[in-house]
């Protein structure tokens, strides 16, 4: 579907110089001389650049729809990440680069969401949360207590995230996998 190029927003796929590109931030400029633009920020999905371009109105571009489809995690193998198929049991291979800094959160038996292109996956959407168990944390620093600081603490996949002072070594905690902070404890 093509869209105008003041029509980009946030989280769009787009077919860009012969590559398919995510859309990561958007600015609306309007100079005093000449015409307004579109600044938009992207990624590429296949082999993770970053580029920035300006679109006029004028400009079209055109928008993709990606297939989801649900996957279980199975194990890795070498530099690919195995993945099951709910409904076929098909197994597909994923090199684990596409997954960048969230592969440490990926656990066995993990329900994850691919994204297809032309039955290609091209992206691996985690869950926004999981449960993780605390292996290392700080001491409390006497005196910290009453303002509401929180401590270094190292989760069971070597992600280092600030926990409050009451969570200490062997809690399982919830923690949000992109923006790699505390939720809550696990119940």
């Amino acid at each position: 579907m093509k869209i105008s190029g003041v029509d980009i927003r946030p989280g769009n796929i787009i077919e860009y110089d012969k590559g398919l590109w995510k859309v990561a931030k958007i600015q609306h400029t309007q100079p005093g001389k000449g015409g307004a633009y579109m600044q938009v920020e992207m990624k590429n999905l296949i082999d993770g650049r970053k580029t920035n371009v300006r679109f006029r109105s004028a400009d079209t571009v055109e928008k993709v729809r990606l297939d989801t489809k649900e996957f279980q995690y199975l194990y890795t193998d070498g530099d690919n990440l195995v993945f099951m198929d709910n409904e076929t049991y098909e197994q597909i291979f994923i090199a684990t680069s596409m997954m960048g800094e969230e592969i440490a959160f990926l656990q066995d038996g993990m329900q994850v969401t691919l994204e297809l292109y032309d039955e290609k996956p091209i992206s691996v959407q985690l869950p926004d949360q999981i449960e993780a168990e605390i292996v290392e944390a700080d001491a409390v620093v006497k005196g910290q207590t009453a303002s509401s600081s929180y401590k270094p603490a190292i989760l069971d996949n070597g992600v280092r995230v600030m926990v409050p002072p009451f969570i200490g070594a062997g809690t399982r905690i919830i923690v949000d996998v992109y923006a790699k902070e505390y939720v809550k404890k696990a119940e």
